[in-house]
């Protein structure tokens, strides 16, 4: 009894009216995202010509934009539905953690996955002996945990802050979170510079010079190679600036909060959360050749003589 009444609630205020027209739309999307992601993955797995370091990067970038979803999605549908949208504090904490983990790992797997391109096409006859299992893991491993442990220092230092607010201006918890807090830390601000300088623009200007990279090499070379890196790059960059736009528009939106009309700002979440996840395996399945060419035949065990 004594737990129940020590929780603390916030209210989310980014609501607007017509919710069941916005519950029917995003249970769709989220239902849509999901067939769409978990279908690339299983194609990967279950075919083991797709065994290879590109598409298990796409595999682990669709997985991360699942669990991305399943973070957001389920609570934004209960809320749709609900009379008061209402989130306790210790379950706000950990969808900003979880929030910022999964984005940040995206563009770490993106990095990942912009490296193999480069190894692959800059220096074609190293590449079995650069990108080998252990390789590929222990990438794999660094995008998900150098977030985590990034992320997790901020949230676990508020868990015993003072609110002075109680009504969070969102329809999820994002850094907006921080203006609710009595007193905000010099050295946590100075600390989010820092992550976000290490988990986002380090990462995308690792990003653009390779495919910079990428792009000299192709255009000195033959028509093949050409081919090659327009294939199996220009997915990539879609996804990036996708993905880019959300963090640009989360960290926009928090300092422009209190001058952004809310159903506007309302409007354009749901557009951002939903587009990336969405639109990530529709770019994979039809741009990615190999993945497009399973997509395609109805034999789930035809296709094993694609030519790669």
């Amino acid at each position: 009894m004594d737990d129940e009444l020590n929780v603390t609630y916030i209210t989310l205020d980014g609501y607007v009216e017509l919710k069941y027209l916005y519950f029917v739309i995003m249970l769709t999307a989220y239902i849509l995202l999901i067939c769409f992601n978990v279908s690339i993955i299983c194609l990967i797995v279950i075919h083991k010509n797709l065994h290879e370091p590109m598409y298990i990067f796409i595999a682990a970038l669709l997985l991360n934009s699942i669990l991305f979803s399943s973070n957001i999605h389920p609570k934004l549908l209960v809320d749709f539905l609900s009379e008061k949208q209402i989130v306790s504090y210790q379950a706000c904490l950990f969808q900003v953690f979880m929030f910022y983990f999964l984005s940040s790992s995206e563009f770490l797997l993106l990095s990942a996955r912009a490296y193999d391109r480069y190894v692959s096409i800059c220096k074609p006859l190293q590449y079995p002996a650069i990108m080998r299992t252990t390789t590929v893991s222990l990438l794999l491993c660094f995008a998900w945990l150098v977030p985590a442990c990034y992320i997790v220092v901020p949230v676990a230092l508020n868990i015993n802050s003072k609110l002075c607010s109680f009504t969070l201006k969102g329809i999820f918890c994002n850094n907006s979170l921080n203006k609710l807090f009595c007193v905000t830390s010099n050295e946590l601000s100075i600390y989010g510079v820092i992550v976000l300088l290490n988990l986002r623009l380090f990462p995308m200007l690792f990003i653009l010079f390779t495919y910079t990279k990428i792009i000299i090499i192709a255009f000195q070379s033959c028509g093949d190679i050409r081919r090659k890196a327009v294939q199996t790059c220009l997915p990539h960059l879609l996804v990036l600036i996708n993905y880019s736009v959300l963090i640009t528009y989360d960290v926009v939106i928090v300092k422009l909060e209190s001058d952004f009309p809310k159903t506007a700002r309302f409007v354009m979440t749901l557009q951002i959360i939903t587009y990336n996840p969405l639109c990530n395996p529709i770019i994979y399945g039809l741009k990615m050749k190999e993945i497009s060419n399973y997509l395609k035949r109805d034999d789930p065990n035809a296709g094993l003589t694609v030519q790669k």
